[in-house]
């Protein structure tokens, strides 16, 4: 049986293989986020968790996150992840964008590192890694507050060594657009991007801050370079309801052949600290622009250490072989993050 026949048989699997094990709050006695019963019965812990990368201390507040992969034609694992330390202001946490190589996606060593002082920026957030499908030159991307100017997406010159990747020829490709009129409510900055190659085009979605929310918009390029606006500029593609009702963000898109599962992430307003604490879930799509949600009561994927964060988040995954591969931000005991490898048997 193929691996991408359909999302129903990508759900039936995961009916199979996934589950996670609430932890328990310590620290909070309001609702906590929870895995709704109608999930709980087709989910089983996932398999084959595996921590890839480690933040640079051990302590509350250092972060290694933020994944992006891709394997390259030669079966090599490229990952970009952003590190983070509390040392900074919060909101300008992101420090570093690190590279990382791999041979069999489980094993990463550091291949080469971008600082913010050499662009400069202030801060990173979440970068996006792809490789050119004509060129097949690596293409990286990057997000934060430009030429002193609001959150935008950033792109460096494309190379073939990813070691050559020149921090100054960063600059914006995606930035927020000008207000219509006086009391106009626009999108005030973007971060963020998730980015795929299909049908001829480049999609791009990022989380844009708009009316005091994080939301999910979407754009398009036929080079990776120029974007252009899906739909109406501040317009996102996904609501505020149910359990993702304060914060609603894009993770990951899979491609199932005969459309795409879209990986989102979210937060409730009764939870603690839910700017940070984040769970994960899962909707899908034909055409990129019509998306339906499938896990609308409760997240599917929350982390399963204890601790006062239920952070999984930042998710990426791709196919390798008969498996998706889920790499992922998850938070642990004492509140730092990690980046985990999670596998799912599709045979």
């Amino acid at each position: 049986m193929k691996k991408k026949q359909s999302i129903f048989f990508f759900l039936f699997h995961f009916s199979v293989i996934t589950n996670f094990i609430l932890p328990q709050n310590n620290n909070w006695d309001g609702p906590i986020p929870n895995i709704s019963d109608e999930l709980k019965t087709i989910t089983q812990k996932f398999v084959d968790c595996k921590t890839i990368l480690k933040p640079e201390k051990d302590e509350a507040e250092y972060w290694a996150g933020a994944p992006s992969i891709v394997k390259d034609e030669n079966g090599i694992f490229w990952l970009a992840a952003r590190m983070r330390s509390p040392e900074f202001p919060r909101g300008l946490r992101g420090y570093e964008i690190r590279i990382l190589r791999s041979v069999d996606g489980e094993n990463f060593t550091k291949y080469h590192s971008i600082f913010r002082e050499e662009i400069p920026i202030p801060g990173f957030e979440r970068p996006a890694l792809l490789i050119d499908p004509i060129s097949k030159k690596f293409k990286l991307y990057a997000c934060g507050p430009y030429n002193e100017g609001p959150w935008s997406i950033i792109k460096f010159d494309d190379v073939e060594d990813l070691k050559n990747i020149d921090p100054k020829s960063a600059y914006p490709v995606i930035i927020p657009p000008e207000k219509k009129y006086e009391r106009d409510v626009s999108v005030l900055e973007y971060k963020d991007p998730k980015i795929i190659f299909a049908n001829g085009k480049y999609h791009c979605y990022v989380t844009g801050y708009i009316r005091g929310n994080e939301r999910i918009f979407r754009f398009e390029s036929s080079d990776g370079e120029k974007w252009n606006t899906v739909g109406d500029v501040n317009q996102p593609i996904l609501d505020l309801n149910n359990w993702h009702n304060f914060f609603i963000r894009p993770a990951s898109i899979l491609p199932l052949g005969i459309g795409y599962l879209f990986i989102y992430e979210g937060s409730s307003t009764t939870w603690f600290d839910p700017v940070y604490n984040i769970g994960t879930g899962l909707a899908f799509t034909f055409d990129f622009n019509k998306i339906y949600d499938l896990t609308i009561e409760s997240p599917l994927l929350l982390s399963s250490t204890p601790g006062d964060f239920y952070t999984f988040r930042y998710s990426d995954w791709i196919w390798n072989y008969n498996q998706i591969w889920i790499y992922a931000e998850v938070a642990n005991e004492n509140n730092s993050h990690e980046i985990r490898l999670f596998k799912i048997d599709m045979n």
